[in-house]
């Protein structure tokens, strides 16, 4: 699957804020409103598409990857990049998600030298494996009250 990065567009970001997730993935849902679509709009958000230009899926960097009260436990100390990313509800469970995040690495580690960061959910598993795999390690854990993890990549 050759994949391609997109600057974020409204046709973009209003199709990622309809997705719908499986339980116990839908905790990824949405709240559609002007808010959230701005706020893809206006911070580093790119689009992932294949080359038929069919929407795979997403990723941010910066603060918009960053979960707010994470700053309470100095989860963001460190001189990291951060990185957020989902994948189109459609094409989960299905063994890309290894061709998906490898493609983003590529493509941050192309533009960014330093070390990555990216906050999960503690329950994803199957994220948390695959971030695993890719030489992620759990950093710090806090709650919000949703348990996160942090993990770096230090290259």
């Amino acid at each position: 699957m050759k994949l391609l990065k997109r600057d974020m567009n409204e046709t973009y970001a209003n199709e990622i804020l309809h997705w719908q997730y499986e339980q116990p993935y839908d905790f990824y849902n949405n709240e559609v409103s002007d808010e959230t679509l701005q706020e893809m709009l206006e911070n580093p958000y790119y689009a992932i598409v294949n080359d038929q230009e069919e929407l795979i899926g997403f990723y941010c960097t910066g603060s918009a990857a960053q979960v707010p009260k994470g700053h309470e436990f100095g989860a963001y100390v460190k001189g990291c990049v951060d990185v957020g990313i989902g994948m189109n509800p459609n094409l989960t469970g299905q063994g890309l998600g290894a061709t998906f995040f490898s493609y983003i690495l590529m493509t941050i580690q192309q533009e960014q030298h330093t070390p990555l960061r990216l906050t999960v959910a503690q329950f994803n598993k199957r994220a948390i494996h695959l971030y695993e795999k890719f030489g992620f390690v759990k950093d710090i854990e806090f709650s919000t009250p949703t348990t996160f993890i942090t993990m770096l990549k230090i290259n």
